[in-house]
């Protein structure tokens, strides 16, 4: 295999330069370049330019991108957490619980006001897409707490599936913990999947908490709290989902 010689310019497309920034998706990216929102070194970029990250300038609405190391941390969302960096009602968001990240990182999909549990953060562009396309299948676990007793055969209700105004869902496995209490693996992660399928059921809840993404777990951390994956915890997280363990 040919390897760069030291100061050769390694060019990548623009759309995946954006995403690796934490900035944007891919496919966004390619919207704001076809918008003339982007430009490289000075002039309009336009779809299927290349560019070397380290050498030119890039700039998006004439700001230029600041290329940071790739951060990657999972948090405890306390519930009564917004999952955004910013609420113009002014209630707590998660990245009033990660301030001492200087990087710039966002959630990896969502996690509803009251619900809490384990959040990744990263600015890791081309692992958040993955992450959160269903072609990888990643799990989710959460454990539910509900108002009403849960009948004995829940879990294979919920495995075989509920109707719902946008579409059937389903849990890959759902076992009973008690009278009002059931732990559900998913791989999707539509708007407040849990909540709806087990208030299709006749189960409103009253508590969810997601004690597991992918193989992330809340070990050692209490609500409010967080930690930086370790460099094993991050390989294992590309491999899961097709990525090259170094990504230029």
């Amino acid at each position: 295999m040919m390897m760069a010689l030291e100061g050769t310019p390694v060019e990548q497309k623009l759309q995946k330069i954006l995403a690796a920034a934490g900035l944007t998706s891919r496919r966004k990216a390619e919207a704001w370049i076809a918008a003339g929102r982007v430009r490289v070194n000075g002039a309009v970029a336009v779809l299927g330019m290349r560019a070397d990250p380290k050498r030119d300038v890039i700039e998006v609405d004439g700001r230029q991108i600041q290329f940071s190391p790739r951060r990657y941390v999972l948090l405890y969302k306390p519930p009564r957490t917004m999952t955004t960096l910013y609420d113009p009602g002014g209630r707590p968001t998660v990245r009033d619980l990660v301030r001492d990240v200087r990087e710039r990182i966002y959630p990896v999909g969502r996690l509803d006001f009251m619900t809490e549990g384990a959040l990744l953060m990263t600015n890791d562009g081309d692992l958040t897409v993955r992450l959160l396309h269903p072609r990888y299948g990643v799990e989710k676990e959460y454990i539910a707490t509900t108002r009403t007793p849960l009948p004995p055969d829940i879990g294979d209700r919920l495995v075989t599936g509920v109707s719902l105004d946008d579409g059937p869902a389903r849990a890959l496995r759902a076992v009973r913990l008690g009278e009002r209490k059931v732990r559900l693996v998913l791989t999707e992660g539509r708007r407040h999947i849990v909540r709806r399928m087990l208030d299709a059921l006749g189960h409103p809840v009253v508590h969810l908490i997601r004690v597991r993404f992918a193989f992330l777990t809340l070990a050692g951390l209490a609500p409010g709290r967080w930690r930086h994956l370790e460099p094993a915890e991050v390989r294992r997280l590309r491999r899961l989902v097709g990525l090259p363990e170094m990504d230029g």
